[in-house]
Parts: structure tokens; C-alpha cells; sequence
């Protein structure tokens, strides 16, 4: 991955400002009546962090092919881009989760737009986002209002990015921890490969009832049917919507997991 010298400490030095000023803008949005203006605080801060996006971009590779959403273009890891064999330790962020494209958050993406009228119209949250997908899907689908929640920073200016590659503005992206907080009024909680852990899946679990019964908020999972996902409780209060049968690359940086699953979350509240 990246070596320690000089231009690397000043990316991270970047970052640090970039997460700081990430933290300011989503305790502040709450009072910003006027959504141009959060969006140009949004398009100012991504400006100036240029030192991370040029990181990014020339990491990365901008890929639509061999995934379950072609109409979607995304900046991701691939076996062309030098971290793809690098030692973990040599990257100078946290984990890069937002440089794959993971198979939940494809078929729920694919779902959404063979079915533009789950989210037209709604205002949208897509929690651990990611590269963002399932987000810039609600806004092709004509989403009135969409953000993205992921508590990487560096997935902040990816997504950004991704809103480029796709001809989209700036979709809003809040780098708090959402879950376990007050309920906000969503129309419609998007999750993408977020059962990955049990503890996660308990709180996941007791912070999305919580959504529905405060806000009636529908809640849509993607999941590629990981053991932690299949073996909860939470498995006793979903609905099947959609299975879709991923492509020979996915299925070979997923260990073999030959589809993808799309479900209506639906817990008695």
C-alpha cells in the first residue's frame, strides 16, 4: 500500500482536518433550513480536501462491468490497483471497506433501481454506505432526499466522488454513529452488508425497531446470506423480495457465495 514518507503524513494530517470538519457539518445540519446551502458547504469541504480525492482516485479504478448494477460507476479496489496485493499495514487510513463493492449492497442497488418506486419521492438513509451504491440508486430513482451515513471519513470523499462518476450531485454524507440515536423521520433505512458481526446485528436489530415504530420507516437489507445474518433472531421478521445471482468476479473475492438476497424488514412493534 502507501509508504510513510512526506506526501503520505500530509494526506493523513488532511484527513484529520477533513474528519474534524466532517463532525462540525453533521452536528450543524440539523439547523440548516436552506438544502443548496448544505450542499455547497458539502462541494467547498470535498474542494478543498483535493490532496484526498487525487488519493483516491489514483488508488482506485472506476468500474460499472462484472458487477449486478452496470448502470452504476464506482471507484473501486481492483487486481490493477497497487493496494490490491500491498501489505494492510503500508495504507495510511483505516480499513478501505468503502473500495468494494460488497454483495449485499449489489443486490439491494439492483433492487432499487428495477424498483424506482421504493424511493421516489422518499427521503432516504443509506447506513454503512459504503462506496455509496445503494445511495446514488435512490437518487437515480428520484429520491427526494438522500444521505449517506458511514463513519469512514475517506468513504465520505469516495462517495462523493462516486456522485461525480454517475453525474449526480453531492450526495450529503454523515460520519456519526447512527445507530442507537434518536430516530430521525426517514421514509426508507437501506443496509448493505451490515450484518457482519453479531454484536452489530443486536444493535442493529433494537436501533431499526426503534426507526419503525417512532417514524414508520421501511427498512430494505442486502445480504449475501452471511452466518451471522442467517443464524439471528432478525431472521424471524423479515420478508424475501429479491435474489439475484451475483457475477463469476463477485463470487470469487466473496469466498464463494453465489448470490445475494434482498429483504423487507418487518419486526412486530
Amino acid at each position: 500500500m502507501c509508504s510513510t514518507d512526506s506526501n503520505g503524513r500530509r494526506q493523513f494530517a488532511n484527513l484529520i482536518l477533513f474528519s474534524e470538519i466532517q463532525i462540525m457539518l453533521a452536528s450543524f445540519r440539523h439547523s440548516i433550513a436552506d438544502t443548496r446551502l448544505f450542499r455547497g458547504l458539502y462541494r467547498f469541504i470535498y474542494t478543498r480536501n483535493s490532496d484526498i480525492n487525487q488519493f483516491v482516485m489514483e488508488n482506485t479504478e472506476i468500474v460499472s462491468d462484472n458487477t449486478l448494477t452496470p448502470e452504476i460507476r464506482l471507484s473501486l479496489f481492483t487486481p490493477k490497483c497497487r493496494f490490491w496485493q500491498a501489505r494492510p499495514d503500508t495504507w495510511p487510513f483505516s480499513d478501505p471497506y468503502w473500495a468494494i463493492y460488497w454483495p449485499g449492497g449489489q443486490a439491494l442497488s439492483r433492487y432499487l433501481l428495477d424498483n424506482p418506486e421504493v424511493s421516489r419521492g422518499k427521503k432516504v438513509l443509506d447506513l454503512g454506505s459504503g462506496c455509496g451504491a445503494s445511495a446514488i440508486a435512490a437518487k437515480m430513482c428520484s429520491a427526494a432526499h438522500v444521505v449517506a451515513n458511514d463513519i469512514d471519513t475517506v468513504a465520505a470523499v469516495a462517495i462523493q466522488l462516486n456522485c461525480e462518476f454517475n453525474n449526480l450531485e453531492p450526495i450529503p454524507c454523515v460520519t456519526d454513529n447512527l445507530i442507537g440515536s434518536e430516530p430521525e423521520h426517514w421514509d426508507l433505512i437501506l443496509l448493505g452488508d451490515m450484518f457482519y458481526d453479531e454484536d452489530l446485528a443486536d444493535s442493529l436489530h433494537t436501533w431499526l425497531q426503534m426507526c419503525i415504530k417512532v417514524h414508520n420507516t421501511q427498512v430494505y437489507i442486502g445480504d449475501p446470506g452471511r452466518a451471522e445474518f442467517e443464524n439471528h433472531r432478525i431472521k424471524n421478521f423479515i420478508k424475501l423480495l429479491a435474489q439475484y445471482t451475483l457475477p463469476e468476479s463477485v463470487r470469487e473475492e466473496n469466498y464463494g457465495l453465489t448470490s445475494s438476497t434482498v429483504w423487507l424488514y418487518k419486526p412486530d412493534v
